[in-house]
């Protein structure tokens, strides 16, 4: 396994954490390019209110701001959860170079899991990916938090 890839899953997981602590969903990304992290985020819907306000969509828009341009060509995308269709749909329509993830997502992932949306050619543009990085990590997170959300509803 790529090295990079385990220390840049590492720093997803971090702000999976992060959404944990605010009781959001806990996902968790960072955008980097020529090494560097150039974009951090974790879920908000819950506390924005706002469905389209994924890991994976905030990253892309901080990322889009630090280089002024909507395009991330040269960008790869580290997310612990496989994306969903909107954020699939986001990783073509902003160029990423390539997508890492973690933990795959047996209902809404839309990369490797119910459909793949990156594999449609016809497309202008091709994601790379690749997906079990860190994946028992990840997974845990999203246990743990559904584990508690459970305990809490019994209460």
């Amino acid at each position: 396994m790529d090295v990079n890839h385990i220390y840049y899953m590492k720093e997803a997981l971090k702000e999976a954490k992060k959404a944990y602590e605010l009781g959001e969903v806990p996902v968790g990304a960072v955008i980097v390019k020529n090494n560097q992290i150039i974009a951090r985020s974790h879920n908000m819907r819950e506390t924005t209110q706002d469905a389209t306000h994924h890991a994976e969509i905030i990253a892309i828009n901080k990322a889009c701001d630090k280089l002024n341009s909507w395009r991330l060509t040269d960008c790869i995308l580290y997310v612990t959860l496989e994306p969903c269709l909107m954020c699939a749909g986001a990783l073509v329509l902003s160029r990423i170079k390539k997508v890492v993830f973690g933990a795959y997502d047996p209902k809404f992932g839309s990369v490797a899991s119910i459909t793949n949306v990156l594999d449609i050619k016809k497309y202008n543009h091709q994601v790379l990916y690749e997906g079990g990085i860190l994946e028992e990590e990840c997974k845990a997170v999203l246990k743990c938090f559904f584990k508690r959300l459970r305990q809490i509803k019994k209460d």
